[in-house]
């Protein structure tokens, strides 16, 4: 019996549903009045199962659904904080994980923001992974000069006859080239950088020679969001 009367529950809100042409119901716009029958037949449900579960025992009944409206009462107030949580959840990633490149929407890469304000981004540089800080005040990549060799970057010869800032000040970089930069499946080729004297730099710079090439990037929610251009 119970299942019947949740059938028709569900068939008369969408009988009304198809014969209303998007014209409120009952005070309800469409979308509520969907959500308010799908509520009531959930309701009808649990109260058909608890009084078969619990016949005779009513003092449990009460129990069994003052727990379910505890999980429900819980759900909904997830999901009516889910962008909040999920801002707290970027920030604890971005924390444990600092770096740590999350893949969205086709062409997208996002990361969170580190505490200290700044976003660090795990790329690969020539196919090996470096950490990037993000800098749109630095007209070029940057490379350590220590990460250099590591990626491939044949250092001996430079001439470091170009004047970069620093957080340390000015110092003197030495112009090259990295032959594929990535940032989850942004890929760009042949990229403008300079390689920084020994001890100059504490952190890879991502500069514009690489943001200029990108679709756009912003910030959304303490995450910054890079979009490549469309090939």
């Amino acid at each position: 019996m119970g299942f019947v009367i949740v059938f028709g529950l569900l068939a008369a809100g969408l009988i009304v549903l198809f014969m209303g042409s998007g014209e409120p119901i009952l005070g309800l716009y469409p979308d509520q009045f969907a959500q308010a029958t799908i509520s009531a037949a959930v309701a009808v449900a649990l109260a058909g199962s608890l009084a078969t579960r619990f016949r005779g025992r009513f003092g449990e009944a009460l129990r069994a659904l003052a727990v379910w409206c505890l999980i429900f009462v819980a759900f909904a107030a997830v999901y009516a904080y889910r962008f909040e949580l999920q801002s707290v959840a970027d920030r604890i990633v971005g924390e444990l994980l600092p770096g740590r490149v999350t893949v969205g929407k086709p062409g997208e890469a996002s990361v969170a923001r580190r505490s200290d304000g700044h976003y660090v981004i795990d790329a690969q540089a020539n196919g090996v992974s470096t950490r990037f800080v993000f800098d749109t005040g630095a007209s070029n990549v940057v490379v350590r000069a220590e990460d250099a060799e590591r990626i491939g970057i044949e250092t001996r010869g430079l001439a470091y006859n170009v004047s970069v800032s620093t957080a340390n000040g000015m110092a003197m970089a030495a112009e090259t080239r990295i032959a594929t930069l990535a940032i989850g499946a942004i890929r760009e080729r042949n990229v403008r950088a300079l390689v920084a004297r020994p001890g100059a730099l504490h952190e890879n710079l991502l500069g514009q020679s690489f943001l200029e090439r990108l679709d756009s990037y912003r910030v959304e929610k303490d995450r910054l969001i890079l979009r490549g251009k469309a090939s």
